[in-house]
């Protein structure tokens, strides 16, 4: 039995307005089978629709106590990355212990998550990253980067849309036709696809920017219109199909690319990111100044530093009379699907790293080396090493 003599713990989400869950009674249900013992915070399912009695059904026990989970469980599931309990004025990192294995999205390249990963380390906790699951055709069911970016992408678009001043579709009223809201994408990757769908179900104009010859194509066969960004397919995809990081003079030659759709777009959806690296900015200032009143900047990339650079992480601001949502937990507001695919890709991670009852770091297998971020009290993930290197020297500058 894989999970043999384990005890899985899974907290209630403590982010601001986050009502996703790592597990649900389904996936319960699959551990309890396979040999655990799996704990569950009284209400950590209560956000996504799914109650204490439905777990209790599966095999699962219910604990008020959060320090009694944490120092019970040898392995700990959450959605997004340990902060702050304000419930019993602890951190989460505190309340956990050495050899501990955590699994969750830590976003380790995002330099405001720096000092929470070094104190991971300095726990000794062994901790995985969702999102450093490579995009491989093996890891697709652990992938929950993709299944969260397709959930950002189509509320994202419906957000864009409530704060949208004029209609989405072309309306034909007694006064005249009032013309179709224009949509702009950059980055058609997961994220960007389902806003692109979304988008034109609800009636604009659709257009899109991407450095990958293949991602313009999926764009296209969606409907969008390609805005070139004159950066040549060797200089732009980096390894395995991939967006490589830009140089600072081809990220100036792409962003004067994007001028004139900036200018004529109603929704701007931000989704270009670099794996493991923070995203690069496209948007500047006066960029933003150049967008009509009253538009709207989805940056869905903020987790990962965000595309545009007046973008302010979880708040929605205004700025220069147009709407920058650098809302950080979208996914989480679509809590019962997000939870469904989430719960499904952590179980399948979980089930590769389990083993007869322990959890095996196989470094040669390439899903565990690029997402395994901090083991025996050192951060150990290269990228992440790499990321904070050149962090520490841009603060030096």
């Amino acid at each position: 039995m894989k999970f043999k003599k384990l005890t899985i713990g899974i907290p209630r989400e403590i982010m601001e307005q986050e009502n996703r869950v790592a597990a649900i009674p389904e996936t319960v249900s699959l551990m309890v089978k396979e040999g655990a013992r799996v704990i569950v915070e009284k209400n950590a399912g209560r956000g996504s629709y799914f109650n204490d009695d439905d777990y209790t059904a599966r095999g699962a026990s219910i604990e008020e106590d959060i320090q009694a989970l944490f120092n019970e469980s040898d392995i700990i599931l959450k959605v997004k990355e340990p902060k702050f309990n304000t419930t019993v004025n602890m951190h989460e990192i505190d309340m956990m212990k050495e050899g501990q294995v955590l699994i969750t999205f830590l976003h380790p390249a995002n330099p405001v998550n720096h000092e929470m990963i070094q104190k991971l380390a300095a726990k000794g906790v062994t901790s995985f990253s969702l999102d450093c699951i490579p995009r491989i055709t093996r890891a697709q069911t652990m992938d929950a980067l993709t299944s969260m970016s397709t959930v950002a992408g189509y509320k994202g678009i419906l957000s864009a849309a409530y704060r949208l001043p004029k209609f989405m579709p072309m309306i034909s009223t007694a006064v005249g036709i009032i013309r179709p809201a224009t949509v702009f994408v950059l980055g058609a990757g997961i994220v960007g696809l389902q806003s692109l769908a979304t988008a034109k179900r609800l009636g604009a104009v659709i257009y899109a920017a991407d450095i990958r010859p293949d991602a313009e194509e999926q764009a296209t066969s969606l409907g969008a219109k390609i805005i070139p960004t004159g950066i040549s397919p060797e200089k732009a995809l980096g390894e395995g199909g991939y967006a490589r990081h830009l140089p600072e003079d081809l990220l100036k030659e792409e962003r004067k690319a994007l001028h004139d759709i900036i200018k004529e777009a109603d929704i701007v959806v931000l989704s270009a990111l670099i794996p493991r690296k923070m995203a690069p900015v496209l948007i500047t200032e006066e960029m933003v100044k150049m967008m009509k009143p009253g538009s709207t900047i989805v940056d869905i990339s903020v987790d990962q530093g965000g595309n545009c650079e007046l973008t302010e992480a979880g708040k929605v601001c205004v700025k220069h009379d147009v709407y920058i949502d650098g809302t950080q937990n979208i996914p989480g507001s679509v809590p019962s699907t997000a939870s469904l695919l989430f719960a499904q890709n952590i179980y399948h991670l979980l089930e590769l790293l389990a083993d007869r009852g322990k959890i095996n770091v196989d470094l040669d297998d390439e899903i565990i080396a690029s997402s395994l971020v901090t083991r025996d009290g050192k951060l150990v993930n290269r990228d992440v090493l790499d990321e904070l290197e050149l962090y520490r020297q841009e603060v030096e500058k």
